[in-house]
Protein backbone atom coordinates (compact mmCIF):
# COMPACT_ATOMS: atom_id res chain seq x y z
CA UNK A 1 0.00 0.00 0.00
CA UNK A 2 1.25 3.39 -0.99
CA UNK A 3 1.38 5.39 2.57
CA UNK A 4 1.40 8.62 1.06
CA UNK A 5 -2.02 9.74 1.65
CA UNK A 6 -4.96 7.94 2.87
CA UNK A 7 -7.01 8.25 -0.50
CA UNK A 8 -5.06 5.42 -1.45
CA UNK A 9 -6.28 3.62 1.81
CA UNK A 10 -10.08 4.64 0.78
CA UNK A 11 -9.55 3.35 -3.27
CA UNK A 12 -7.97 -0.25 -2.16
CA UNK A 13 -10.43 -0.87 0.29
CA UNK A 14 -13.30 0.57 -2.13
CA UNK A 15 -11.68 -2.02 -5.20
CA UNK A 16 -12.01 -4.70 -2.49
CA UNK A 17 -15.39 -4.31 -1.96
CA UNK A 18 -16.03 -4.17 -5.79
CA UNK A 19 -17.51 -0.45 -5.49
CA UNK A 20 -17.34 1.74 -7.68
CA UNK A 21 -16.24 5.67 -6.79
CA UNK A 22 -20.36 6.34 -7.49
CA UNK A 23 -21.52 3.80 -5.36
CA UNK A 24 -19.37 4.85 -2.06
CA UNK A 25 -20.35 8.51 -2.60
CA UNK A 26 -24.06 7.41 -2.51
CA UNK A 27 -23.65 4.94 0.45
CA UNK A 28 -21.48 8.11 1.89
CA UNK A 29 -23.90 10.72 0.60
CA UNK A 30 -20.77 12.91 -0.55
CA UNK A 31 -20.14 14.39 -3.88
CA UNK A 32 -18.34 11.43 -6.34
CA UNK A 33 -16.05 14.68 -6.72
CA UNK A 34 -15.14 15.03 -3.47
CA UNK A 35 -14.67 11.28 -3.31
CA UNK A 36 -12.21 11.76 -6.19
CA UNK A 37 -10.16 14.22 -5.04
CA UNK A 38 -9.75 12.45 -1.55
CA UNK A 39 -8.41 9.46 -3.48
CA UNK A 40 -6.04 11.06 -5.51
CA UNK A 41 -4.74 12.86 -2.33
CA UNK A 42 -6.00 16.54 -3.72
CA UNK A 43 -7.96 16.86 -0.74
CA UNK A 44 -7.11 15.48 2.63
CA UNK A 45 -10.44 13.78 4.52
CA UNK A 46 -11.34 15.41 8.02
CA UNK A 47 -11.29 12.83 10.82
CA UNK A 48 -14.93 12.71 10.80
CA UNK A 49 -14.66 11.86 7.32
CA UNK A 50 -12.19 9.05 7.32
CA UNK A 51 -14.19 7.48 10.07
CA UNK A 52 -17.46 7.83 7.82
CA UNK A 53 -16.38 5.95 4.75
CA UNK A 54 -14.53 3.29 7.00
CA UNK A 55 -18.01 2.47 8.05
CA UNK A 56 -19.38 2.65 4.68
CA UNK A 57 -16.77 -0.07 3.93
CA UNK A 58 -17.18 -2.12 6.76
CA UNK A 59 -13.35 -1.43 7.51
CA UNK A 60 -12.12 -3.89 10.29
CA UNK A 61 -11.34 -1.54 13.45
CA UNK A 62 -7.60 -2.25 12.99
CA UNK A 63 -7.90 -0.78 9.28
CA UNK A 64 -10.11 2.26 11.05
CA UNK A 65 -6.92 3.31 13.19
CA UNK A 66 -4.40 2.48 10.24
CA UNK A 67 -7.18 5.09 7.99
CA UNK A 68 -6.51 7.18 10.42
CA UNK A 69 -2.81 7.46 11.19
CA UNK A 70 -2.35 7.49 7.76
CA UNK A 71 -4.44 11.04 7.25
CA UNK A 72 -2.79 12.12 10.14
CA UNK A 73 -5.06 11.84 12.93
CA UNK A 74 -4.65 9.61 16.46
CA UNK A 75 -6.19 6.00 16.36
CA UNK A 76 -9.65 6.17 16.79
CA UNK A 77 -10.32 2.51 18.82
CA UNK A 78 -8.34 1.07 21.99
CA UNK A 79 -5.98 -1.86 21.23
CA UNK A 80 -5.64 -3.73 24.64
CA UNK A 81 -4.51 -6.87 25.75
CA UNK A 82 -6.31 -9.78 26.44
CA UNK A 83 -5.49 -9.62 30.27
CA UNK A 84 -6.33 -5.82 30.46
CA UNK A 85 -8.79 -5.25 33.31
CA UNK A 86 -10.70 -3.34 30.83
CA UNK A 87 -11.43 -6.78 29.01
CA UNK A 88 -12.08 -8.52 31.81
CA UNK A 89 -15.76 -8.43 31.76
CA UNK A 90 -15.55 -9.73 27.89
CA UNK A 91 -13.42 -12.57 28.94
CA UNK A 92 -15.68 -13.84 31.63
CA UNK A 93 -18.64 -14.11 29.17
CA UNK A 94 -16.04 -15.88 26.46
CA UNK A 95 -15.05 -18.85 29.25
CA UNK A 96 -18.60 -19.00 30.29
CA UNK A 97 -19.84 -19.49 26.94
CA UNK A 98 -17.10 -21.89 26.22
CA UNK A 99 -17.66 -23.60 29.40
CA UNK A 100 -21.75 -23.65 28.56
CA UNK A 101 -21.37 -25.50 25.33
CA UNK A 102 -19.24 -28.42 27.64
CA UNK A 103 -19.21 -31.72 26.75
CA UNK A 104 -19.25 -30.05 23.28
CA UNK A 105 -15.82 -28.98 22.03
CA UNK A 106 -15.33 -24.88 21.52
CA UNK A 107 -12.80 -22.53 21.64
CA UNK A 108 -11.88 -18.89 21.23
CA UNK A 109 -9.46 -17.59 18.45
CA UNK A 110 -7.63 -14.18 17.41
CA UNK A 111 -8.04 -12.66 13.91
CA UNK A 112 -4.77 -14.96 12.91
CA UNK A 113 -6.55 -18.12 14.18
CA UNK A 114 -4.48 -18.34 17.17
CA UNK A 115 -6.26 -20.81 20.02
CA UNK A 116 -7.00 -17.69 22.76
CA UNK A 117 -9.40 -20.06 25.15
CA UNK A 118 -10.61 -23.59 24.99
CA UNK A 119 -13.11 -25.55 27.26
CA UNK A 120 -12.38 -28.82 28.57
CA UNK A 121 -13.99 -30.74 25.72
CA UNK A 122 -11.45 -30.16 23.18
CA UNK A 123 -8.74 -31.61 25.17
CA UNK A 124 -9.22 -35.18 24.19
CA UNK A 125 -9.34 -34.00 20.55
CA UNK A 126 -5.76 -31.63 21.39
CA UNK A 127 -3.76 -34.99 22.55
CA UNK A 128 -3.54 -36.86 19.07
CA UNK A 129 -1.46 -33.77 17.87
CA UNK A 130 1.90 -33.31 17.95
CA UNK A 131 3.75 -30.74 20.99
CA UNK A 132 4.89 -28.57 18.89
CA UNK A 133 1.70 -28.04 17.40
CA UNK A 134 0.46 -27.10 20.77
CA UNK A 135 2.85 -24.89 22.03
CA UNK A 136 0.86 -21.34 22.37
CA UNK A 137 0.06 -19.34 19.99
CA UNK A 138 -1.02 -22.77 18.61
CA UNK A 139 -3.07 -22.16 15.20
CA UNK A 140 -6.27 -23.65 14.99
CA UNK A 141 -6.15 -24.00 11.01
CA UNK A 142 -2.57 -25.40 11.03
CA UNK A 143 -3.59 -27.98 13.64
CA UNK A 144 -6.50 -28.83 11.96
CA UNK A 145 -4.90 -29.63 8.10
CA UNK A 146 -1.36 -30.24 9.51
CA UNK A 147 0.24 -33.86 9.08
CA UNK A 148 1.08 -34.47 12.15
CA UNK A 149 -1.84 -32.67 13.89
CA UNK A 150 -5.53 -33.61 13.35
CA UNK A 151 -5.51 -34.20 9.60
CA UNK A 152 -4.88 -38.20 9.81
CA UNK A 153 -7.63 -38.40 11.99
CA UNK A 154 -9.63 -36.14 9.70
CA UNK A 155 -12.16 -38.78 7.60
CA UNK A 156 -13.38 -36.32 5.03
CA UNK A 157 -9.92 -34.11 4.78
CA UNK A 158 -10.26 -33.55 0.93
CA UNK A 159 -13.66 -31.64 1.72
CA UNK A 160 -12.91 -30.22 5.02
CA UNK A 161 -9.47 -29.12 4.09
CA UNK A 162 -11.13 -27.20 0.85
CA UNK A 163 -13.60 -25.76 3.23
CA UNK A 164 -11.17 -24.24 5.67
CA UNK A 165 -8.81 -23.07 2.68
CA UNK A 166 -11.98 -21.14 1.11
CA UNK A 167 -12.90 -19.56 4.46
CA UNK A 168 -9.08 -18.54 4.82
CA UNK A 169 -8.98 -17.29 0.95
CA UNK A 170 -11.99 -15.00 1.24
CA UNK A 171 -10.89 -13.82 4.81
CA UNK A 172 -7.35 -13.04 3.01
CA UNK A 173 -9.29 -11.47 0.03
CA UNK A 174 -10.99 -8.89 2.44
CA UNK A 175 -8.59 -8.34 4.79
CA UNK A 176 -5.23 -8.91 3.12
CA UNK A 177 -3.02 -9.34 6.34
CA UNK A 178 0.63 -10.28 4.92
CA UNK A 179 0.34 -13.08 8.13
CA UNK A 180 -2.59 -14.77 6.74
CA UNK A 181 -1.32 -15.07 3.08
CA UNK A 182 1.77 -16.51 4.51
CA UNK A 183 -0.57 -19.19 6.73
CA UNK A 184 -2.23 -19.73 3.69
CA UNK A 185 0.28 -20.59 1.51
CA UNK A 186 1.45 -22.80 4.14
CA UNK A 187 -1.64 -24.64 4.49
CA UNK A 188 -2.30 -25.16 0.98
CA UNK A 189 1.62 -27.18 0.67
CA UNK A 190 0.01 -29.90 3.00
CA UNK A 191 -1.14 -32.81 1.31
CA UNK A 192 -4.96 -32.86 0.27
CA UNK A 193 -6.56 -35.97 1.78
CA UNK A 194 -8.71 -38.08 0.21
CA UNK A 195 -11.69 -39.46 2.13
CA UNK A 196 -11.55 -42.53 4.11
CA UNK A 197 -13.44 -45.93 2.91
CA UNK A 198 -16.32 -46.68 3.91
CA UNK A 199 -17.72 -43.54 3.26
CA UNK A 200 -20.73 -43.04 5.44
CA UNK A 201 -23.28 -40.38 4.30
CA UNK A 202 -23.73 -37.74 6.66
CA UNK A 203 -26.94 -35.91 7.29
CA UNK A 204 -24.77 -32.81 7.75
CA UNK A 205 -23.24 -32.50 4.64
CA UNK A 206 -27.16 -32.13 3.31
CA UNK A 207 -26.95 -28.54 5.27
CA UNK A 208 -23.31 -27.46 5.79
CA UNK A 209 -19.74 -29.32 5.55
CA UNK A 210 -19.69 -31.58 8.34
CA UNK A 211 -16.28 -32.46 10.27
CA UNK A 212 -15.86 -36.27 10.54
CA UNK A 213 -12.95 -37.48 12.78
CA UNK A 214 -12.30 -40.77 13.57
CA UNK A 215 -10.73 -40.83 17.17
CA UNK A 216 -11.37 -43.44 20.18
CA UNK A 217 -12.63 -46.35 17.68
CA UNK A 218 -15.85 -43.85 16.44
CA UNK A 219 -16.48 -41.76 13.74
CA UNK A 220 -17.73 -38.11 15.70
CA UNK A 221 -19.02 -35.88 12.96
CA UNK A 222 -19.90 -32.07 13.75
CA UNK A 223 -21.23 -28.88 12.14
CA UNK A 224 -19.90 -25.53 13.63
CA UNK A 225 -20.52 -21.61 14.18
CA UNK A 226 -18.56 -18.62 14.41
CA UNK A 227 -19.81 -15.83 17.33
CA UNK A 228 -18.46 -12.57 17.47
CA UNK A 229 -18.88 -9.60 20.00
CA UNK A 230 -21.64 -7.13 18.38
CA UNK A 231 -20.62 -3.46 18.37
CA UNK A 232 -17.12 -3.78 19.68
CA UNK A 233 -14.97 -0.67 19.92
CA UNK A 234 -11.68 -2.24 20.98
CA UNK A 235 -9.41 -3.68 18.25
CA UNK A 236 -8.61 -6.86 20.58
CA UNK A 237 -12.20 -7.60 21.47
CA UNK A 238 -13.35 -7.18 17.46
CA UNK A 239 -10.98 -9.41 16.63
CA UNK A 240 -12.09 -12.22 19.13
CA UNK A 241 -14.28 -15.31 17.80
CA UNK A 242 -15.53 -17.68 19.17
CA UNK A 243 -16.09 -21.54 17.10
CA UNK A 244 -18.23 -23.94 18.65
CA UNK A 245 -18.79 -27.77 17.66
CA UNK A 246 -22.25 -29.38 17.61
CA UNK A 247 -22.79 -32.99 17.49
CA UNK A 248 -24.16 -33.96 13.75
CA UNK A 249 -25.53 -37.42 14.79
CA UNK A 250 -26.65 -39.11 18.27
CA UNK A 251 -23.97 -41.20 17.92
CA UNK A 252 -21.31 -38.58 18.22
CA UNK A 253 -23.50 -36.58 21.16
CA UNK A 254 -23.45 -39.96 22.79
CA UNK A 255 -20.01 -39.97 22.79
CA UNK A 256 -19.41 -36.87 23.84
CA UNK A 257 -21.67 -37.13 27.12
CA UNK A 258 -19.61 -40.51 27.84
CA UNK A 259 -16.28 -38.69 27.28
CA UNK A 260 -14.60 -38.21 30.25
CA UNK A 261 -13.45 -33.97 31.16
CA UNK A 262 -10.06 -33.04 32.30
Amino acid sequence: MNSNHAGTMIREWRTRRRLSQLDLAAEAEISQRHLSFMESGRAKPSREMALHLAERLDMPLRHRNLLLLTAGYAPGFSERELDDDALEPAMRAVERVLAAHEPNPAIAVDRQWNLIRGNRAIGPFMAVADAQLLAPPANVLRLSLHPKGLAPYIANLAAWRAHLLHRLARQNETFADPAMQALEAELRGYPGGVSKAPVVHDVAADIAVPLQLDIGGARLSFITTITVFGTPLDVTLSELAMETFFPADEATAAYLQAMPLG
